[in-house]
Formats: C-alpha cells, structure tokens, sequence
C-alpha cells in the first residue's frame, strides 16, 4: 500500500508540474492486454468504460493486473453516477477520467462523491481498495490527497465553462474530447473543421494560462505527432487503444491481402 499510495502522489504532483505523462488505453476487457501495455514505460493505464462492454468485475481484474505490474490505472466513467463511482474506487481505481464535464458544478460533485468526509461524501467500506481490511486506515487517511480526477471536455457548453472548469482545485487535469465536440458543434466527425480546432485551442489556452495540465488521445502515434501534440501545448498524450491498434493493423492486412489477389488476379 506505502509504495502504490506513493506513486498516486508521484503521478499527481506530475499533473499539478505539467510534467510530460503518457497514457495506454484498453477497450477490450483482457487483463493479459493490460499486462502487454504495462511492459511499455506508461504513466498510468486508461480503462474505456464509456465505450465498451467492460463491466464491474472485468474492471476490478484489469485494475489488478496494471497495480501488479507497477502501473496505475485510471478508469472512464460511463456516466456521472454516485454507485459506479463508489464501486470503481473500492475497486482499486487509482482516480478517474470523467466524459462530458460542462460546468464546475458537475466536477466538484464528482470529486465530492471520490473524496472521504470531511472533504467529500465517500462512504466508508473494505474492499480491494483497503486491502480488504489490511489497509483501511492507511487507504482512507491518504485518500483524498492522492486521488486523481480528470475531466473530457466534449461539448462546446465545456468549452464556453472551461474558465471555471478549470479554476476548480479538484481538476488535475483536462482531457479535450474531439469527436463529441465535433458533435456538440453541429459537424460529427469533421475534426480538422476550423469550429472543433478553434474550440480546441481555446480550451489549451486557458488550461496554458491557467497552467493546468492537458491531454489528447492520438490514434496513431508515431514520432511525429507526439512532438506535434507537445508542441501545441498539450502535456500528456493517450498514446492510441487497443482498438485502434487492431484497427490500424487489420487495415493494413487487408491492404496485404487485396493486394496479393490483384498479383495473382484472384
């Protein structure tokens, strides 16, 4: 428990210093694809629980196996709820990415539903957490100055709030969601539209301005656009998914196999 509650702190005071973080992100429920990604020098492990069908229990194991291997791990809620909240944290959750924060309001009820009492209104249980007991009065007394929140910015009311987002001093930090923005912005999917970039650089100013720290997530990274994130501003990358992995290379394979069967003219 010492040293995980000292890696909570580590990776917390790397957010508040904007330190350079890097970021794996599973969608497919496999502990053994968490233990691939944890054999790579990431910062911490995202779990996409928005976007998939990975549940409690499956959540609890990939939790497990990134602590085993010395990584933390940081799920995405699927929806602003008390009850999934609490049982991700008693699970072991290292602190959360919380999708389609518009408004401060909304990040500090989250932050109150993940801290202890007085600061929060967390209740008190044993779980995996707390060692099952072991670690109870360790866990909770460290708790609320390690915990970790993050929050997606996905909606140009996020946008328009993000001065007041950001001023919360329970955020550590702001993810920018594109293609929900894109969304909220009348445009689904047209990423380099001037609308969805103008709307992203806006929210990397004010994070800049207000030197709070601030993510993306890039689909495929390569060397170049790392540097070209960082140079924007950005300090702290989701490096692709799994999905996207798989994604990438079945495309390539069929590219391989179309290609062979013009060769031979199947």
């Amino acid at each position: 428990m010492k040293e995980l509650l000292k890696s909570r702190a580590l990776l917390k005071r790397r957010f508040l210093n904007k330190e350079d973080i890097f970021a794996a992100w599973t969608s497919l429920y496999h502990p053994s694809i968490t233990e691939i990604f944890c054999k790579a020098s990431f910062d911490f492990i995202g779990i996409d629980i928005e976007h998939s069908t990975i549940n409690q229990e499956q959540s609890q194991r990939i939790i497990a196996a990134a602590q085993a291997m010395g990584r933390l791990c940081l799920p995405r809620i699927p929806t602003h709820d008390m009850e999934i909240v609490k049982r991700l944290l008693d699970s072991g959750a290292d602190g959360l990415i919380v999708p389609m924060i518009s408004s401060r309001e909304q990040i500090d009820e989250i932050s109150s539903w993940m801290k202890y009492p007085p600061e929060g209104s967390r209740s008190y249980g044993v779980a995996r957490a707390h060692g099952y007991g072991f670690d109870f009065e360790e866990y909770t007394q460290q708790w609320n100055k390690v915990c970790i929140l993050i929050a997606q910015i996905e909606t140009i009311d996020a946008v328009d709030n993000i001065e007041k987002i950001v001023s919360s001093p329970n955020v550590d930090g702001i993810m920018i969601g594109p293609y929900d923005l894109s969304g909220s912005l009348g445009i689904p999917g047209q990423l380099n539209h001037s609308k969805v970039i103008d709307a992203c650089r806006y929210v990397l100013d004010i994070c800049l301005q207000k030197k709070v720290s601030c993510g993306t997530q890039i689909v495929v990274p390569d060397s170049k656009s790392i540097d070209n994130a960082f140079n924007q501003g950005f300090n702290f990358v989701v490096l692709a998914s799994d999905i996207f992995i798989l994604w990438k290379w079945s495309e390539a394979m069929d590219d391989l196999i179309h290609k062979r069967k013009r060769e031979r003219g199947v």
